[in-house]
């Protein structure tokens, strides 16, 4: 049996044999599951130093100090702390110069009984890699998606074994280790939106990429990153803010792409229902935009696409929602507050092909009405109209829309012309306040497409670094990003 095959009870077992592994385990919600697994497969006194679980808050917070929530990073970060400063405490003379430390943690809100909660939890490790070596750090945010509190004990249990066990055979093969936490468990109960990789021996972990895999394995929809690159949660992070957001393929970011952020920030934080100091603004990548296929995607280009939207201070999102419909949801189920989506008229455009809809039994109509619902809202940024039919040309807009250009040449949402069997839709949208056009834009960047600024940023052609912001010209020329091979 090879070890991606292995069971629950094979994986606890073998680590229980080991003698050079020794532990505490702290669960908090979802019972004591992970730890059970060890019990159950024998030889545990091996392994197990305590296993303790402090479900009573004034409990938990003797023992391992306030927090501000129960369910959180800060509150794991504690456990594992407490834990792990005690086995070095009371067992380093006696045990230290041949066993690897580890303090094992999650705090878990299962499902209640009304069935009415978020279930979600905190989950790591903090270990040795050899006896008497400094300690190291896995964290992993989980989401349970069973709906049954039983099934979402079991599942844990089953992820709880899987990071134990990857964190002791596994860390020096990221693919393997993500791979490994989906045994038994599979990707449609658990989901895994934020993991990090903490200590001085995996300071050339990039958690970036090991985010990435998350998504590329289907193990989440979306992870985030902050404007300096650290992982972030998207439910903490978006935790009662309003957000805007802008998606493209940002290789690289270019004048025209802040031109349309900074222009859409500016009008949606007059709403009278947006808090401008509690908005968070940020750039979506989908992972169709970071590669031909899927399994091709370019580590490299993909960093340095997150380096240059970070250097205009802005955070990431990545995502595998590649229709705005899923994009929606996934923003409405951390989002209690308005919610603004970036686009160009071309853009637009696409939302409104029928056949990305064919999987809908409501198709386009079906996908407008998930998009729209609950305080969304596109600003659509105007295209100059060569520049749309070169587009049409290039990508294919379809036969779906056409354009009445102004006196300017501009279009925008009032003049966009789109098939005669979606009028009236489209017509509702507008008139209900779901579209918005973006004012006062720069008519200089509308030419800029990302395709051909690519193309010049590679050979750099003389003139290359005026049609980015200049942070992003910095930095692609300090760190020779996307240079062509000659």
């Amino acid at each position: 049996m090879s070890e991606e095959q292995l069971s629950a009870e094979h994986k606890a077992l073998r680590i229980n044999l080991d003698p050079t592994k020794y532990g505490t385990f702290a669960e908090i919600g979802a019972g004591q599951e992970v730890a059970r697994h060890f019990f159950v497969a024998g030889g545990a006194a091996g392994t197990v130093a305590k296993s303790i679980s402090a479900y009573d808050m004034q409990f938990s917070d003797a023992i391992y100090g306030k927090a501000r929530r129960y369910v959180s990073r800060e509150r794991l970060v504690q456990m594992m702390e407490h834990e792990y400063g005690l086995l070095e405490e009371r067992l380093t003379e006696s045990r230290g110069t041949e066993t690897t430390f580890f303090a094992f943690g999650n705090t878990v809100a299962a499902l209640n009984y009304k069935k009415t909660n978020e279930c979600h939890g905190w989950m790591g490790i903090r270990f040795q890699l050899r006896p008497g070596s400094a300690p190291h750090d896995i964290i992993l945010h989980v989401r349970m998606l069973d709906r049954d509190n039983s099934l979402q004990q079991e599942a844990i249990g089953f992820f709880g074994v899987n990071l134990i066990y990857g964190a002791f055979h596994f860390r020096d093969d990221p693919d393997a280790f993500i791979r490994s936490l989906a045994d038994n468990v599979g990707d449609d109960r658990i989901e895994v939106d934020m993991i990090e990789f903490n200590g001085p021996e995996f300071e050339n972990v990039d958690n970036r990429i090991l985010s990435l895999k998350l998504v590329e394995t289907g193990l989440t929809e979306a992870v985030m990153f902050d404007r300096n690159g650290h992982v972030e949660q998207p439910a903490e992070t978006l935790y009662k803010k309003s957000c805007l957001i802008e998606r493209g393929s940002l290789r690289p970011l270019t004048k025209v792409n802040v031109d349309m952020l900074e222009k859409a920030q500016a009008q949606f934080v007059k709403r009278e229902d947006v808090d401008s100091d509690n908005v968070k603004v940020f750039m979506e990548l989908t992972l169709s935009t970071l590669g031909p296929s899927e399994g091709e995607i370019d580590h490299a280009d993909f960093l340095a696409r997150i380096d240059c939207i970070n250097a205009c201070g802005y955070d990431v999102l990545v995502s595998n929602l590649f229709e705005y419909y899923k994009l929606s949801t996934f923003l409405r189920r951390n989002v209690s507050k308005p919610i603004g989506l970036v686009m160009g008229l071309n853009n637009l455009a696409d939302i409104l092909k029928e056949e990305y809809y064919s999987e809908l039994e409501g198709g386009i109509l079906e996908a407008l009405g998930i998009l729209f619902k609950d305080n969304i809202k596109i600003y659509a940024y105007p295209i100059e109209n060569e520049n749309f039919e070169r587009y049409q040309k290039q990508i294919g807009v379809g036969d779906n829309v056409e354009a009445n250009p102004a006196e300017d040449g501009l279009i925008d949402i009032d003049n966009l012309l789109v098939a005669d069997n979606l009028r009236n839709l489209y017509k509702y949208v507008r008139e209900n306040g779901f579209l918005e056009p973006i004012l006062d834009c720069d008519r200089s960047n509308m030419g800029l497409f990302s395709r051909d600024i690519f193309e010049k940023v590679q050979a750099r052609s003389p003139g290359w670094e005026e049609l980015l912001p200049p942070c992003v010209a910095k930095l692609i020329k300090e760190k020779n990003f996307w240079r062509a091979s000659t």
